[in-house]
C-alpha cells in the first residue's frame, strides 16, 4: 500500500516540525543546564572526566595492584567509561523532563521530544568524553585503544541503548512520582556497586555471580573489558541480555509514555 503525495508531504512536515522543535530544545538544554551560557555545555563534558579522575584517584591510593592486569588506571577506566556513559544519558533524560516541563505547554513541544533532545545530547557528551580519555590516557603513557575495537565499540552502544531504555522509563515516571527522581540516584548507586567496576565479577562465588548476572551493566562492563583482555568474563559474560533488556526498557518507556499521556500533561 502507498501513500499518497497529500500523505507523503504532511508526513515530511510533521518530520521538519519535530526536527526543529528538538533542535529547539537541544539549544534550550544547552543553554540552560550550566549558567545560562552556551559554553557551559563545556561542563557536561568536563564534568564526567572528573568523576572518572577522582575515582581513579581514590582507587591508586587505596589498591595497590589492577584486579586484572597490568594496569590499575587501564581496568578502571574500561569499567568507568561505559558505566558514566549509561548513568549520565538515563539520569539527565530524566532532570530535562523534570527541569523544562513548563515547556509542555506549548503544544508543538511533546514528552518523547524533550527526551529524544537529552538523549541526544549526552549521547554525543558520552563520545566527547570517550575520546577524551583515550586522549588523556595516551598522554600518561596508557594505550587506552582495545585489542577488538569492534567488541568494544558494541560494548559502548550496548551501554548508550541502556541508558536511553533507563531514560525513557524513569523520565516517565519522575512525571507521575514525586520521589521519583531520588529512587533514580540511589538505583544508580546501587548499579554501581554491582556492575563490577571496581572488581572482577569471576573472581566471586558462583552464588554471588548468579545474582549479579541479573544487572545488564555488568554485563556490558564485562564486555567492554573483554575487548582489553583476553579471556575476560568467560564465566559470566552474556552479550544479549543486556541488549534485550536495552530494547525492552525502551520499548517500555515509549509504552508507558503512550498510556500516560494525558495523566502526566494534566500533571505539569
Amino acid at each position: 500500500m502507498y501513500l499518497s503525495s497529500s500523505e507523503t508531504f504532511d508526513l515530511w512536515s510533521a518530520t521538519k516540525r519535530q526536527r526543529r522543535v528538538v533542535f529547539a530544545l537541544m539549544l534550550h538544554n544547552i543553554r540552560t543546564r550550566f549558567g545560562g551560557h552556551g559554553l557551559g555545555y563545556l561542563l557536561a563534558i568536563a564534568w564526567p572526566l572528573a568523576h572518572m579522575l577522582v575515582f581513579f584517584a581514590t582507587f591508586i591510593v587505596f589498591a595497590r595492584a589492577a584486579p586484572y592486569g597490568d594496569s590499575i588506571l587501564l581496568f578502571i577506566g574500561t569499567g568507568t567509561v561505559p558505566f558514566m556513559s549509561f548513568s549520565y544519558l538515563s539520569r539527565f533524560m530524566m532532570m530535562a523532563i523534570l527541569i523544562t516541563r513548563s515547556l509542555l505547554a506549548f503544544p508543538e513541544v511533546k514528552i518523547l521530544d524533550v527526551l529524544l533532545a537529552s538523549a541526544l545530547l549526552e549521547t554525543l557528551a558520552s563520545c566527547l568524553v570517550t575520546i577524551n580519555m583515550i586522549v588523556i590516557a595516551w598522554f600518561v603513557g596508557i594505550d587506552f585503544m582495545p585489542k577488538d575495537i569492534v567488541q568494544a565499540a558494541f560494548a559502548f552502544g550496548a551501554a548508550l541503548l541502556l541508558g536511553l531504555g533507563f531514560g525513557l522509563v524513569n523520565g516517565v515516571l519522575a512525571l507521575a512520582v514525586k520521589f521519583w527522581a531520588l529512587f533514580v540516584q540511589l538505583e544508580i548507586v546501587v548499579l554501581w556497586l554491582a556492575s563490577g567496576v571496581a572488581f572482577v565479577p569471576d573472581a566471586l562465588p558462583e552464588a554471588a555471580r548468579n545474582v549479579l548476572a541479573y544487572n545488564p551493566m555488568m554485563h556490558v562492563v564485562t564486555w567492554m573489558r573483554s575487548a582489553y583482555y583476553e579471556g575476560y568474563g568467560d564465566l559470566l559474560l552474556d552479550r544479549s541480555y543486556p541488549i534485550a533488556f536495552g530494547l525492552g526498557a525502551v520499548f517500555l518507556g515509549l509504552l508507558l509514555e503512550r498510556a500516560m499521556r494525558g495523566y502526566l500533561l494534566a500533571k505539569r
